[in-house]
């Protein structure tokens, strides 16, 4: 296989593009080519600080860099459509921070577009290259808990009041289920699949008109059930669990585990730790790598038909809420 080395470029320039340049030092076959931003003195600082050599005034001038292979899209999800097809329309690759899009019809679009052009697309969904999901899955597909029956997640924080903040603003695509939801209803989907029988969903709408908070129960065939929870009302466990008849895993901290216990009646526990040196965000890193250097326009991990199908769950849930955005 070739392994040349993937060039990135960076588009945008907060938190999470700051963990994502970090973990790139850690990522093999890999380098840190460029960052753009909306204005030349962000992504100069932003360069300076992780030690990229080109900085762009502009996310137009970042995809016009010849020189770069892949782009890294890590600016709010409201404008994920927007900043990905500049991004595609320039011939590159593209990881897209999570989630994709605000809807399904959003990300339908980009999807055609990124398959018409065979260009490489795939949502960032880290959580499951992390090491520890990796055991999980071969854990269960080899039977270790018997028939999985039942899976309880739950991501939440407590966010600072801040009505023009992107948590709480209608316009900028606002919401714990977008925000921090994506993440226990594709941990779901990663054990049930994403064809749930019956959603059953509540929400609490704030003043601003977005979710603070929710909960939702999806059915599945013979039984099986998924309970899931997320906030930015309130700090929970983050915490995931999966039963099975004949043991039980829990995950800490799932969306970021860093461990792994498995646990059967009558047999001391197993527990796999990671000891990685990076956040995690590498190992999609290198997956990105590993499908560029093969020839392949989207991940095997996270199909782009997974990623619209989650999607489409998403959308059902909003609108039990009767939850909709200015801008759809």
């Amino acid at each position: 296989m070739d392994k040349r080395v993937i060039k990135w470029g960076i588009l945008g320039t907060g938190g999470i593009a700051s963990a994502f340049a970090r973990d790139l030092n850690f990522a093999k076959n890999t380098e840190k080519t460029a960052v753009g931003s909306r204005t030349k003195e962000s992504a100069a600082k932003f360069a300076e600080e992780h030690g990229i050599s080109r900085a762009y005034g502009s996310y137009e001038e970042l995809v016009q860099d010849p020189d770069v292979d892949a782009i890294y899209v890590a600016t709010p999800h409201s404008f994920h459509k927007e900043n990905v097809l500049t991004c595609l329309r320039a011939g590159k690759a593209v990881l897209c921070e999570k989630p994709f899009t605000i809807n399904s019809g959003e990300l339908e679009e980009i999807i055609q577009f990124a398959r018409d052009q065979k260009l490489f697309l795939m949502e960032a969904m880290w959580t499951k290259f992390l090491p520890p999901i990796v055991k999980v899955r071969e854990w269960i597909d080899s039977g270790k808990i018997g028939e999985v029956l039942l899976v309880k997640a739950e991501f939440g924080f407590r966010a600072s009041w801040d009505p023009d903040g992107r948590l709480f603003n209608p316009a900028l695509g606002g919401g714990a289920l977008l925000d921090v939801g994506i993440y226990p209803v594709t941990f779901a989907s990663m054990i049930f699949g994403t064809n749930p029988e019956k959603i059953l969903s509540t929400a609490h709408i704030g003043e601003t008109g977005v979710d603070e908070q929710f909960s939702i129960i999806m059915s599945y065939p013979s039984g099986k059930t998924a309970a899931l929870n997320g906030s930015f009302r309130v700090g929970l466990t983050d915490e995931a669990y999966i039963h099975g008849t004949e043991g039980s895993i829990r995950i800490p901290a799932f969306f970021r585990a860093t461990s792994a216990t498995l646990y059967k009646e009558g047999v001391e526990a197993e527990t796999f730790n990671d000891d990685r040196k990076s956040a995690g965000y590498a190992f999609e890193i290198e997956e990105v790598g590993r499908c560029l250097n093969q020839g392949l326009i989207e991940s095997p991990v996270v199909p782009l038909d997974e990623s619209l199908k989650i999607m489409k769950l998403m959308d059902e849930i909003r609108g039990q809420w009767g939850l909709k955005y200015p801008f759809e």
